[in-house]
This record gives C-alpha cells, sequence and structure tokens, in this order.
C-alpha cells in the first residue's frame, strides 16, 4: 500500500476490508468515533476531506492494529506450475 506518499480512499477501503473483513470494516467507518480525528468517524473524516491515511493511522491506533499489519497484507506472487 502507500507507507511513504498519500494513499487513495480505494486503498484505505481495501485496508479496512483487509484488516477488518468487509461488513464489520464499513460498519466501524461508519459508526466509531475516533478521538484523533476530532471525534468524527472515519467515514465523516473522508467527507470531510481528511487524509485517508490519516484515517487510517488514526483506527489502527484505536483497534489497536499491530505495526505489522498496518500497510495491509502482502500480495502474494503468482503460483508457479
Amino acid at each position: 500500500m502507500a507507507p511513504c506518499g498519500p494513499m487513495r480512499v480505494s486503498e484505505f477501503w481495501t485496508l479496512m476490508t483487509d484488516e477488518f473483513g468487509d461488513a464489520y470494516g464499513r460498519s466501524l467507518a461508519a459508526d466509531h468515533h475516533l478521538l484523533a480525528l476530532d471525534d468524527r468517524t472515519a467515514r465523516e473524516a473522508l467527507d470531510a476531506g481528511v487524509e485517508p491515511k490519516e484515517i487510517w493511522r488514526a483506527l489502527c491506533e484505536a483497534m489497536d492494529v499491530p505495526v505489522e499489519r498496518r500497510l495491509g497484507k502482502d500480495p502474494r506472487p503468482p503460483k508457479r506450475r
């Protein structure tokens, strides 16, 4: 994912799904208020124009996502036959 540069909104949603699952990730984004984002939800912060990377970092801190999982899943190379 985007460790150094800006993060796209689509990358944010991929990280959310990879870490929390589709349904819980979307529920978390809509319902969980984050103090680091002025008590906004991730969805509210996105709608207000907050950088997705800042939102992802706030969620990781709030939900105790281990550091080694904060950049997302490593893509697996295709299997050789």
